[in-house]
């Protein structure tokens, strides 16, 4: 089994939701954390929130390349290395493809699928070098399709292949690439609260654990689509 401990970390869209509950899993396994979102207050409070020294925030949009570029050197210069890289920002816009604005659609695409391909890109070499994990967080909308859900069934069925190609472009350099495929879960995602409603979902902290055991199977281990859900379907 790997042993995580001291290796470090970066996750997109980490100030909340299921980024945020995959910090505090790996901070609490040992490991050394940056997380990135677009607003510097939000990210700076998750950062305070997390309690834990080895915490690194990062504002960073990952529609913006050299974004995500200067986020891996800001990495390299705190913590000298990166070994995981979880692409996990992303947003839903819900609406009838013939109701969908321009101006939604291009914002789940640049964010949700070009955003997971500027992530990597940035990273790649340092995941190359370290024998590291990419981890992109898609969605069972990106294998199930429904009504209203055209844009952000695109992105995340675009999330699903995009990482099972950089699977197999990846795995003679012994990087393992893994998509993540939740259901429900507790989140603020869509601007909604989490509340007691909520308890029957998949938690943040249940993806956190996922992901710790996902990083910590053999080196000759390698899941490249997981798929995960609630129990039940609703209280």
């Amino acid at each position: 089994m790997n042993c995580i401990k001291d290796k470090v970390a970066y996750i997109t869209g980490g100030s909340k939701g299921i980024g945020y509950g995959i910090a505090h899993a790996l901070l609490e396994a040992g490991m050394k954390v940056a997380i990135s979102g677009r607003d510097q207050e939000a990210i700076e409070k998750a950062k305070i929130d997390l309690g834990n020294q080895n915490v690194l925030a990062i504002t960073s949009d990952v529609r913006n390349f050299e974004d995500e570029q200067q986020a891996v050197k800001s990495i390299i210069e705190t913590f000298g290395k990166l070994d995981v890289v979880i692409a996990n920002a992303g947003l839903g816009k819900f609406a009838p493809v013939d109701e969908m604005s321009l101006e939604d659609w291009n914002v789940m695409i640049d964010t949700n699928l070009t955003g997971v391909f500027h992530t990597l890109k940035a990273a790649v070499e340092q995941l190359k070098q370290n024998k590291g994990h990419y981890i992109s967080i898609s969605s069972l909308a990106g294998t199930n399709f429904f009504a209203n859900g055209a844009g952000y069934n695109a992105s995340k069925f675009g999330v699903v292949g995009f990482t099972q190609a950089a699977m197999l472009d990846l795995r003679n350099y012994d990087v393992k690439c893994t998509t993540i495929m939740p259901g429900s879960v507790t989140s603020f995602f869509n601007d909604h609260t989490p509340n007691e409603e909520d308890s029957w979902k998949i938690q943040p902290e249940d993806i956190g654990q996922l992901v710790v055991d996902l990083l910590k199977m053999n080196a000759n281990v390698l899941p490249s689509k997981i798929e995960v859900r609630p129990t039940k379907t609703s209280l």
